[in-house]
């Protein structure tokens, strides 16, 4: 009987911070605010402020549904530290899992752009030989990527010495 490979195993996944949801949520909403304001103008100017109502109307129905999706995905992110891998899972719909074994990591890298930065986030990237399996987890405390980054760096240059 096969194991359906989303479920944790019995240490469970590890949660991203929910500060991500509100990062993504000020960039996408921005976003949307700002096409659904040029739209609305350009439609008033244009005698069309009819079409400028329903405009709007349309924008506030996506920035409500965007609001709601963005917490979803942040909510299905998480990863998981096994003995000889690293799993990462995220994805609503469509599922995502990534397994880094220890020993084919490269590089882990550690970012934080200005937004991250305010709200206290950090994201952790893994570099492999292959493009297809770098992983990435989004919305880490700073501390805690600091510590994975050490712990999977030390990991895979003891994973490796036998390459």
């Amino acid at each position: 009987m096969s194991r359906d490979p989303f479920l944790p195993d019995e240490r469970g996944w590890i949660s991203v911070n929910p500060r991500l949801a509100t990062a993504r949520r000020i960039v996408v909403l921005g976003l949307t605010t700002i096409g659904t304001l040029v739209v609305v103008i350009a439609l008033a100017v244009g005698d069309r402020a009819e079409l400028g109502f329903a405009a709007l109307l349309i924008g506030l129905v996506v920035a409500g549904w965007l609001w709601w999706l963005i917490g979803r995905q942040v909510r299905a992110i998480g990863y998981s530290e096994r003995a000889d891998d690293l799993l990462v899972v995220s994805g609503i719909v469509f599922r995502r899992l990534v397994l880094v074994p220890y020993g084919r990591m490269q590089l882990v890298d550690v970012r934080r752009g200005p937004l991250e930065r305010y709200l206290g986030l950090a994201t952790v990237q893994l570099h492999t030989a292959a493009a297809t399996t770098d992983a990435t987890i989004p919305g880490l405390p700073p501390d805690e990527a600091g510590r994975l980054r050490d712990q999977l760096a030390a990991l895979g240059e003891q994973r490796s010495a036998g390459l």
